[in-house]
């Protein structure tokens, strides 16, 4: 058994989706879904029994291009979120209707093929091809599916389709230079290329472009707030849960061993960026009255913290970093879930017009508070573990910068837990707010047990990454 049964799941999926018809779409979807979730426990299993479980087989002789994927931890770990998420983010959607059903869970799932694809490929032009595919789907699902005047939501998605396409060929450009260099596009092939630090800094800021737009670290960062609000919740889901995970993620297994001269020359200027988007994204979410908007600018803030710790190129700061980004994953999804949920019975997201919630659903404003209270990392959720160590490796960089990260705690803090009072204290609402129904209880919980049960036992997770992690570092230190 090995890792591409994963991608023939959830590609088979998406198409057995589209034929099921309207009726059937979601159930379908959600079924494969499963599939590949069971199956990316199974192939851990594996792994952890000490199997091979990666695949290398050739596909084109000129140029030579493998069908290469990499299953070591750091891989199975990214995996495990996009097949965890994925049912999650397809269960979450059973509350809505939606027109041409089929088409739109088969988009779901064929994303979720893309994404899998790209933190599983070991091969350069086999990872781009992965990476570009998971730009089609979410198109179409925020064109057709999205909110609000149909003009401005084209605006938005066409901006973000035309923006990160164009960053993304930068990094095109880079690896075709360096299969000139290398005569190939495996990975390991990759890392023993020996580049001087001016062509280093070349492929390290072609790279950086299309993940900085990806994540998206400031100032590259115009796009997001619009697409996340413009798009329907499990368009916004995908995005933030696991699409930009893919830029976070690439940084540490592309960017930084490939050019590693130039990750150390200008490591400081590339946190300093990373921290900016934390202030940044902090001061915005401040003045936020869309909740939608709120969440967006909030997950900006985290996401450079993230990028910021990435940069550190120390053991704890990649290791907190991907701690963080599966944490960040989950927390994430359900914040917006729970905007959808308030959606639903208010029809509004302005923030000024909900209110009163708590005294008609004790339920939901529960576990909403849970999920507000992870977002701020408090110590026994997921996000303090990942949130600590990121911040202790930028002490170990400058005692400033983690000082400056930290303000994602303090400022996070203020605005999550006033946008809670304004939505969800106050007199009851003149609006009814009916409690949450089973299905949305599940998602809600099924998301809230995962962010508590790593913030109290995260070495599951720490275990499994962190040989991969010391090997990137081997590879990076060795320049």
């Amino acid at each position: 058994m090995n890792v591409s049964l994963i991608l023939i799941i959830l590609l088979v999926g998406a198409f057995i989706t589209y034929f099921a018809g309207d009726k059937l779409a979601s159930k379908v979807a959600l079924f494969f879904s499963l599939a590949a979730l069971g199956c990316s426990v199974v192939l851990l299993n594996h792994f952890n029994a000490g199997e091979n479980i990666s695949l290398i087989n050739a596909w084109i002789n000129q140029p030579k291009i493998s069908f290469a994927l990499n299953a070591d931890g750091l891989a199975l770990a990214m995996l495990l979120l996009t097949t965890a998420l994925t049912p999650i983010i397809i269960f979450s959607s059973f509350g809505n209707e939606y027109k041409n059903a089929k088409a739109f869970y088969a988009l779901i799932l064929f994303m979720a093929f893309a994404m899998t694809g790209t933190f599983l490929a070991a091969d350069g032009l086999l990872y781009y091809i992965f990476w570009e595919l998971a730009l089609i789907p979410i198109y179409f699902i925020a064109l057709i599916w999205g909110n609000g005047d149909a003009e401005e939501r084209r605006k938005a998605v066409v901006k973000f389709f035309i923006y990160t396409l164009a960053g993304s060929l930068f990094m095109l450009t880079a690896f075709i230079y360096l299969y000139q260099k290398a005569g190939s596009f495996l990975i390991e092939d990759l890392y023993k290329v020996q580049l001087s630090a001016c062509e280093q800094l070349w492929i390290f800021l072609a790279f950086f472009l299309a993940y900085a737009i990806k994540i998206p670290i400031i100032p590259f960062h115009t796009w997001q707030a619009n697409v996340y609000q413009k798009a329907p919740t499990v368009g916004t889901m995908l995005l933030s849960g696991i699409m930009l995970k893919m830029g976070l993620y690439s940084v540490i297994r592309w960017q930084l061993p490939i050019a590693p001269l130039a990750a150390k020359e200008y490591m400081n200027i590339f946190i300093v960026l990373g921290i900016a988007g934390v202030i940044y994204g902090s001061i915005v979410a401040l003045k936020q009255k869309d909740l939608k908007k709120l969440l967006a600018y909030s997950s900006l803030a985290h996401v450079g913290l993230i990028a910021a710790g990435s940069y550190t190129l120390t053991l704890d700061g990649l290791r907190g970093s991907v701690l963080q980004m599966i944490a960040h994953g989950f927390v994430v999804v359900g914040l917006f879930y729970a905007a959808e949920i308030i959606y639903r019975r208010f029809e509004t997201r302005n923030i000024a017009e909900l209110g009163g919630i708590r005294t008609q659903s004790p339920k939901f404003t529960s576990m909403f508070l849970i999920l507000v209270l992870a977002s701020v990392a408090l110590p026994s959720t997921f996000n303090f573990v990942g949130e600590f160590t990121v911040l202790y490796s930028l002490s170990q960089v400058n005692i400033w910068f983690a000082v400056l990260g930290g303000t994602t705690i303090i400022l996070g803090a203020y605005y999550m837990l006033k946008m809670f009072q304004n939505v969800m204290l106050g007199e009851t609402n003149s609006k009814t707010f009916a409690d949450v129904s089973v299905n949305e209880g599940i998602s809600m919980v099924a998301i809230i047990a995962v962010l508590i049960f790593f913030g109290f036992y995260p070495k599951p997770i720490t275990d499994l990454i962190t040989p991969s992690l010391e090997t990137i570092l081997n590879v990076i230190n060795k320049n």
